[in-house]
């Protein structure tokens, strides 16, 4: 591999900044779908029926992009142990703004009728894929990069592109709902997703500048780079891949129906503006650039298990207090809601990326703790949204909606108690610390 004339300290920052830039565009494009399921979707895609029906079918779409993840975990997951971090997240980010740019021109179910719904799944298919593959890659590369006593920190900095992709979705629908008034159903909601190409652009310059991981040089040096990384994870380490899964039930069930649903929640149920609550989620979203960070420092010094145990309980307890002070429909009390809902989020996010990817061995890490942290898309963040409208069209309340985060948070706990405790000394294999010198030259 040529080397570039870079010091650690800049081919750290420059693994920093990758993975911050291209998981904030990779999140945008995603958390883009999640507001527009909410606010636009039904009419221009599922027409016909009830409301409801409308909003389950759009959420339903969604779901499938979640269901993909685990796909992109794969796929991704295997190139990036074979062949490298940077390289496969270079594919990642192109695939993710490929998918959503055709969003924003697809015609709706008015102009080419059941093939409008049938192909915007398949470009949510699509991104799921690309979103699939980059959580892995965009961790390892700043995690692999940073110091062994500052994992937390240094794997905290790629989570920080989900509140800043929040932030830039959120923000651009509100400030393009604004402008475009009453068109915005007609072509305004075509304007973020239509933005994404730009965003890309500068991802991809970013990324272009970042120095190889480390560990993964050493792995490779060391000739011990493994052929089938799906296969050896499953077969080394299932128990880790299946436990890093359920760990994130309360965290990521929770987490899309406290940015996606509420949404629906306040319009259908409560009978107000989405304006206020797209301003609270930009609130609490830029809070969370605070407090990921400051959550995965504190994961370095009192440990990932009993900062994320913390962040478990605190969800449980919010559960009925939650929707509580949402069914005042007081704005003030409403704001709370959603700000307070997302800092226990970010209790368990912030060291969430250390807590998995030092699981598994460097070898089959990328593939390992991609395939724990996307299936948790599958049997938590993708149903959640489906579930909470479900529940909501039976029972008329939000009583089971509290009810089934408990017990996200309930499954959760027993995950993370079961978790293998791993070394931050050795997180992955032995010769990952024994060829770190010379990698450092590479």
């Amino acid at each position: 591999m040529s080397a570039p004339a870079v010091t650690r300290e800049q081919a750290v920052r420059r693994a920093t900044y990758a993975s911050v830039v291209g998981t904030t565009i990779e999140w945008y494009d995603f958390f883009l779908y999640g507001t527009a399921a909410a606010l636009v979707f039904p009419q221009l895609f599922f027409p016909g029926g009830d409301n409801f029906a409308g909003v389950i079918a759009a959420f339903g779409t969604q779901f499938v992009g979640f269901v993909a993840r685990p796909v992109g975990a794969a796929i991704f997951g295997h190139y990036g142990d074979r062949i490298g971090r940077k390289t496969t997240l270079m594919v990642t980010l192109f695939l993710m703004a490929f998918g959503t740019v055709l969003i924003g021109v697809l015609p709706t179910y008015q102009a080419i009728g059941v093939w409008a719904p049938i192909i915007l799944t398949v470009l949510r298919v699509i991104q799921g894929i690309g979103v699939g593959g980059e959580w892995g890659g965009s961790v390892l590369i700043a995690m692999e990069w940073g110091q062994q006593h500052r994992r937390g920190l240094s794997a905290s900095w790629p989570q920080m592109g989900v509140p800043l992709g929040l932030v830039l979705s959120t923000g651009l629908v509100r400030l393009t709902s604004g402008v475009t008034g009453s068109d915005f159903i007609t072509y305004g909601w075509r304007i973020p997703f239509l933005l994404s190409i730009v965003l890309v652009g500068v991802g991809l310059f970013v990324r272009l500048r970042v120095v190889e991981s480390p560990e993964f040089e050493a792995v490779r040096k060391a000739d011990k780079v493994v052929q089938v990384p799906l296969m050896e994870a499953f077969r080394r380490q299932p128990k880790e891949i299946l436990l890093s899964a359920f760990v994130r039930a309360s965290e990521q069930a929770p987490f899309y129906i406290f940015i996606t649903f509420v949404i629906t929640y306040a319009t259908k149920q409560l009978k107000t503006s989405s304006d206020a609550i797209l301003v609270d989620t930009l609130i609490a979203a830029a809070l969370g650039l605070i407090s990921i960070p400051v959550f995965g420092i504190l994961s370095d010094r009192f440990g990932r298990k009993l900062v994320y145990g913390i962040g478990i309980v605190a969800t449980a307890l919010y559960a009925f207090p939650y929707f509580g002070l949402l069914n005042t429909r007081d704005a003030l009390l409403m704001g709370v809601a959603v700000v307070v809902s997302l800092i226990f989020h970010d209790v368990q996010y912030g060291p969430q990326a250390a807590l998995i990817a030092e699981s598994f061995d460097a070898d089959i890490r990328y593939t390992g703790a991609g395939m724990g942290y996307q299936l948790a898309s599958v049997i938590a963040g993708g149903p959640a949204p489906l579930i909470a409208a479900a529940l909501l069209q039976e029972t008329g309340g939000s009583t089971a909606i509290s009810i089934y985060i408990i017990i996200c948070a309930a499954v959760a706990m027993v995950a993370l108690l079961l978790l293998p405790k791993r070394s931050t000394a050795a997180p992955g294999s032995t010769e990952s610390r024994t060829h770190r010198g010379r990698v450092r030259h590479a």
